[in-house]
C-alpha cells in the first residue's frame, strides 16, 4: 500500500506538471483507438515506424502498432481504461499491476522461506531500482510481466501445472519478445528441476511463437521488425542492413567473436548495470546458479543490443530481468536459511537502503524533478510551484484546441492531447496521412517553449529543438499557413489559416530575438 501510493501521488504529479512524454502519448492514443473500435491504431506509434523514420513518409492515422510491437495484452486492461479514458489511468493501471507482483512474490518466498525472510525479499522488490525506475515513468508494455512470471513460479512451486500454462500463455501476449525470460525458465526447469518434458515443450513454444510473431504475424501489419528493429538493436551484426529475425539469429550465431566483443564493450557500465540488479537483493543473485539460469536469455538479450537504452536501469527493458533474479534469490536462500543472521540483515538493509538513494539521485524518468536537479553543472532546477504554474497556463492554452480537430505537439504536451485520431510530434511533422492515404495539414500547432527553454543549458536535445522549433514557427507565419491563436507563458498556439494580430507577432519576435541572443 505504501509503495502504490507513493508512487500514485509521483505519477499524478507528473501527469498534472506535464512531465509525461512520448510513449504516454503513444499507448493512451492506442487505447483511446481501441475504444472506438479503431485496433491498436496510432499516428503517434506511426512517428517512430520505418516508413516515417528512414523513408520520409508522414505519419498515418490508420497505422497499427502491431507492426512494431505485439501487446494483445492489452485488450485486458481496456474496460479500466474505459471507465475513465486518460493518460493517468494507465499510470494507475501500471500502479497496480507491479504493486500487486510484489504481493504474489511474498506468496512465492512463503512456499520456502520464513515470513521475515519472506518479508524481506518482498520489501527488496519494493525497493529496486529496477522496479522503481520503470514504474515511475510513462506506461510501459512490460508491467505485467513480474506478476504473471511470480504466478507462473508459484504454480511450479505448487504444481498448478493447469496456473502455469495460463501465466506462460498470457507472458507470450505481453509483446512480442516478453517470451524471452520463458526460455530462461524452461532451461532451469530441465537444469535444474529435471522437468524435461516441461522444459522443452515451454522452449519450443516460446521459441515458436517468437520467431512466427516476428517473421510472419507482424510483417503482415509493418515492416518495422526487420527494417527498424533488428537495423537499430542488432545491426552490428547485420552489418547495418535490414534483415528477418532469422537472418539476424544466424547473422550473430555466426560471429561468435563480435557477441564476445559486445557483451564486454562499455564492460564497467554493463558491470554497474548489474550491481544495480543485484544491489537491493544484498547481491545474493551474482552467487546464484539459479538466479544466472533464470536471467541467462533476458541478460543476453539485452547485453547483445547496442545503444544506451537497454542498459539502463529506469527504463522497462530492466524489467525483463527483475521476476528471475528474485526467484533466483528464494531459491538460494531456501538453501542457506542459516545465513539470515544479524549481520547479513543489517547488511541487507545497508543495500537497500542504496539502492533507494540511487533510484532518487538518479531522478527516473524527470519524475523526481521537483526534488532532484536535472542538472549540477550547469544548474537546472525547476521548482515546483514554478513547474505547476506552468502547467496550469499550459492546460489553459490546450483547452483552446476542439477535441476533434488534429494536432502537431512538442513532447509533453503530447500525452494530454493524444485521445484524438490525428495527433504528431512537433517540429517532426506538422502533416499526417488520413485513412485514404492523402496528406493533411494539422489545424493546430502547440508548443512549449517554457519546457525547452528550462532544460536548454544542459541539455543538448532540447537546446536543439528550440532552435527548430523556432525556425520552423517563423517559416509557417512568413508563409501564413499558420497564425498565432495565443502565446501564454512561452506556450505558443498556432492556427491554420489564422492572422496574427500585431501584438502577439511582436510579442513572439522579442522572444524569438532573446533567445537568439541567449542560446548557446
Amino acid at each position: 500500500m505504501v509503495f502504490a501510493a507513493c508512487c500514485l501521488l509521483l505519477l499524478s504529479y507528473r501527469h498534472y506538471s506535464l512531465y509525461d512524454s512520448y510513449d504516454q502519448g503513444i499507448f493512451n492514443q492506442i487505447f483511446w483507438n481501441n475504444l472506438h473500435g479503431r485496433w491498436f491504431e496510432s499516428s503517434l506509434s506511426s512517428g517512430l515506424s520505418a516508413d516515417v523514420i528512414h523513408q520520409g513518409a508522414m505519419p498515418l492515422v490508420s497505422y497499427r502498432h502491431l507492426g512494431q510491437h505485439f501487446n494483445p495484452i492489452f485488450l485486458l486492461w481496456l474496460p479500466f481504461y474505459a471507465l475513465l479514458p486518460s493518460p493517468m489511468t494507465l499510470s494507475v493501471i501500471q500502479v497496480v499491476l507491479v504493486a500487486a507482483a510484489g504481493l504474489v512474490l511474498y506468496a512465492l518466498a512463503r512456499q520456502s522461506l520464513s515470513p521475515l525472510l519472506s518479508l524481506a525479499i518482498a520489501v527488496s522488490f519494493y525497493g529496486a531500482n529496477a522496479v522503481v525506475g520503470p514504474t515511475l515513468g510513462n506506461f510501459h508494455d512490460y508491467n505485467p510481466l513480474p506478476l504473471l512470471l511470480f504466478s507462473l513460479f508459484l504454480a511450479i512451486e505448487k504444481r498448478w501445472w493447469i496456473l502455469f500454462w495460463a501465466m506462460a500463455l498470457l507472458v507470450l501476449t505481453v509483446r512480442e519478445d516478453a517470451g524471452v525470460p520463458l526460455l530462461s525458465v524452461a532451461v532451469y526447469l530441465v537444469l535444474r528441476r529435471q522437468q524435461w518434458k516441461l522444459g522443452l515443450a515451454l522452449f519450443a513454444i516460446a521459441a515458436a511463437y517468437i520467431l512466427l510473431l516476428t517473421s510472419v504475424v507482424m510483417p503482415s501489419f509493418s515492416p518495422d521488425v526487420s527494417q527498424r528493429l533488428i537495423v537499430e538493436r542488432f545491426g552490428q551484426y547485420t552489418g547495418g542492413k535490414p534483415a528477418t529475425p532469422v537472418e539476424a539469429i544466424v547473422a550473430i550465431l555466426s560471429q561468435p567473436g563480435q557477441i564476445l566483443a559486445e557483451i564486454f564493450s562499455r564492460f564497467p557500465k554493463k558491470l554497474y548495470y548489474l550491481v544495480d540488479h543485484w544491489l537491493p537483493l544484498a547481491f545474493v543473485p551474482a552467487i546464484a546458479a539459479d538466479a544466472w539460469l533464470l536471467v541467462a536469455f533476458p541478460f543476453l538479450e539485452l547485453l547483445l543490443m547496442r545503444g544506451e537504452t537497454p542498459l539502463s536501469i529506469n527504463i522497462r527493458y530492466a524489467t525483463l530481468a527483475v521476476p528471475g533474479l528474485f526467484y533466483g534469490a528464494i531459491l538460494w536462500w531456501s538453501k542457506h536459511p542459516q545465513a539470515f543472521q544479524p549481520r547479513m540483515r543489517r547488511f541487507w538493509g545497508v543495500c537497500l537502503a542504496l539502492s533507494l538513494l540511487f533510484t532518487v539521485t538518479s531522478n527516473p524518468n524527470r519524475t523526481l524533478s521537483f526534488l532532484v536537479p536535472d542538472s549540477i553543472r550547469p544548474w537546472v532546477y525547476v521548482p515546483p510551484m514554478a513547474q505547476l504554474q506552468h502547467a496550469s497556463q499550459a492546460r489553459s492554452v490546450l483547452s483552446q484546441i476542439p477535441p476533434q480537430a488534429s494536432v502537431a505537439a512538442t513532447t509533453y504536451l503530447l500525452p494530454p492531447l493524444s485521445g484524438r485520431r490525428a495527433i504528431v510530434r512537433f517540429p517532426n511533422a506538422i502533416q499526417f496521412r488520413d485513412e485514404a492515404q492523402q496528406t493533411q495539414s494539422v489545424d493546430y500547432i502547440v508548443v512549449d517553449l517554457w519546457q525547452m527553454q528550462q532544460y536548454q543549458p544542459a541539455f543538448k536535445l532540447e537546446r536543439n529543438l528550440l532552435q527548430a522549433s523556432m525556425i520552423k514557427i517563423n517559416q509557417l507565419l512568413q508563409t501564413q499557413a499558420y497564425g498565432i491563436q495565443s502565446f501564454q507563458d512561452q506556450v505558443l498556439l498556432l492556427q491554420r489559416g489564422l492572422s496574427t494580430e500585431p501584438a502577439i507577432a511582436a510579442q513572439w519576435q522579442e522572444f524569438v530575438k532573446q533567445n537568439l541572443t541567449s542560446t548557446p
